[in-house]
């Protein structure tokens, strides 16, 4: 029987508040991306607390080398798979490259994600989507800010590399979450920063922060799917671990790094990037 037809009785559906309540009280949350229902319904039954539909599903599903190919349509597409696999996770989805130029522009986007299935929306950028989040917010949609690496920025940054490392960068860094948060947004993911400065920005702004790359001390963790199970072909992030290795399935290995995040032991050491 696949997952998608488990008749055993679900768990309460997880809802922004609920991950307050985990970040209030320093329970880690555990993220994953999934971009389609079976795997959704396998997470969620593994524990996962909450799903991101990413715009990775343009390197990891259709093959490109960045993010920048995916459209609003394909995003639309790929959460409404994972909302009819998934029952209780918390859904967060990408708003994928040139869909939130404007503020208009970004709340009508949004509404087709939130309409496919979405809790909350994802937006990467600094100071200069202050206004957008505010536009956002104010017109009842969750929004989630991203900064550190911004794999929509790949071209501009001129590639992936590690962000935050110069004691000016980090205090732009710091001064760009306390603006996006007083904008509005509800959650900051951190992206390819040292681990240090993931702990400077979680101790100054009271929102969860999810790291990816970003250290231990950061309220939460997210991972690719593709990359936490070592199915990704090419050079590994140093911040991905293989959770497959040693386990007998994809389910264990789910658990595994639900495990790992809740007890604060991954990221380790050896994942994490130094100023």
């Amino acid at each position: 029987m696949s997952y998608l037809q488990d008749t055993s009785a679900p768990r309460a559906q997880t809802t922004i508040s609920q991950l307050n309540t985990m970040y209030q009280s320093g329970e880690k949350i555990a993220f994953l991306t999934a971009y389609e229902a079976s795997f959704a319904a396998l997470m969620d039954h593994a524990g996962v607390d909450a799903i991101l539909v990413g715009d990775s599903l343009g390197n990891v599903i259709q093959g490109h080398t960045s993010t920048t190919p995916v459209t609003i349509e394909e995003m639309v597409y790929h959460v409404e798979c994972v909302a009819r696999g998934n029952q209780s996770a918390f859904l967060m989805a990408d708003m994928p490259f040139a869909s939130y130029s404007t503020p208009e522009q970004a709340m009508d986007n949004a509404a087709h994600l939130m309409r496919a299935g979405a809790q909350m929306v994802k937006l990467e950028g600094g100071e200069w989507l202050a206004e957008t989040i505010r536009f956002l917010v104010d017109r009842s949609v969750p929004v989630c800010a991203h900064l550190g690496l911004m794999p929509q920025s790949v071209h501009t940054l001129g590639g992936f590399k590690v962000q935050g490392k110069s004691p000016e960068a980090a205090k732009k860094l710091i001064a760009e979450a306390k603006l996006l948060q007083d904008a509005g947004a509800q959650m900051l993911l951190l992206e390819a920063i040292p681990s240090d400065l993931g702990k400077q920005v979680t101790q100054a702004i009271q929102i969860p922060t999810i790291g990816i790359g970003a250290g231990p001390d950061c309220s939460g963790q997210v991972l690719v799917m593709h990359d936490m199970l070592g199915a990704f072909p090419g050079r590994t992030p140093k911040f991905v671990k293989n959770f497959l290795e040693g386990q007998g399935s994809i389910e264990g290995a789910i658990k595994a790094y639900v495990k790992e995040v809740k007890a604060g032991t991954f990221p380790a050491p050896e994942h994490c990037f130094k100023s």
